[in-house]
């Protein structure tokens, strides 16, 4: 999985680099670029080659959508089209694995940002800090949640989706700082301590979600339901995700 991620950030930069690359628009709206489907073509043959009789989900392949398994691998290229098309670096290449319910591994590779986080076999996340090179693992760093200061939180939030309903829910928090980024990155962020909490009011698939989710939990993490703070489960309907708040164990929460 960590090497597919590599694979696919260089076939996601190439085209980044370029003078200039095609946006469509599916059917929801939401762009999609070459490199979106250049990265799903990539890690799909990668994946279907090692795991040939585990579901396969991806967010490019609508087929794949309306398929259901206990176990299944979920997929999203690229995570932060438009923080790609806008050219602000901001985006990841998403791969998880999902038991009965919990993604328990992931990747999660930011390619513009040289950033690499993943799970190791016994659950724990690490940050890989090496020059990530495709056949051998370099160096990697431990992961782990801050220590919050519930008097002076530290909160990211969505660069593209960020609105009144997530303001006012984070306006409920004694906050220090709070800061926008792209993508899946964010769950990564709160992994790392680099901030606390992240509310997310606005839609998400399971795709979007997953790998960002299993790092997370491998920091000592949590994501949970916006409503009523239940576990946030995988593998529901259409994959589409309810509201939901990942953060620090030691942030206070306050119901939505």
């Amino acid at each position: 999985m960590r090497r597919l991620a590599l694979e696919a950030g260089d076939k996601i930069m190439e085209i980044y680099n370029s003078d200039s690359f095609e946006v469509k628009v599916k059917s929801d709206e939401s762009p999609v670029t070459e490199a979106d489907e250049a990265a799903d073509a990539l890690i799909s043959a990668g994946l279907r080659a090692a795991f040939p009789d585990v579901l396969l989900v991806t967010e490019e392949q609508a087929d794949s959508h309306l398929e259901k398994a206990d176990t299944f691998l979920i997929v999203d290229p690229l995570d932060g089209t438009k923080e790609f098309v806008h050219r602000r670096g901001d985006f990841t290449v998403n791969i998880a694995y999902v038991e009965n319910g919990v993604p328990t591994r992931g990747v999660v590779y930011a390619p513009a940002r040289d950033r690499m986080f993943y799970t190791l076999a016994d659950g724990a996340a690490v940050e890989e800090t090496g020059d990530l090179d495709k056949e051998q693992i370099g160096a990697t760093q431990p992961i782990k949640v801050s220590d919050a200061d519930n008097a002076a939180l530290l909160v990211v939030a969505s660069k593209s989706h960020r609105d009144q309903a997530t303001d006012d829910y984070i306006n409920k928090y004694s906050v220090a700082d709070s800061k926008s980024a792209g993508s899946s990155l964010k769950f990564c962020l709160v992994a790392t301590g680099e901030a606390d909490i992240y509310p997310r009011v606005g839609r998400t698939m399971e795709w979007d979600t997953a790998a960002g989710h299993a790092v997370l939990q491998g920091a000592g993490g949590k994501v949970v339901r916006f409503d009523d703070h239940s576990p946030l489960v995988y593998g529901k309907d259409g994959y589409a995700n309810p509201f939901f708040i990942a953060y620090s164990p030691s942030v206070a929460l306050k119901e939505a």
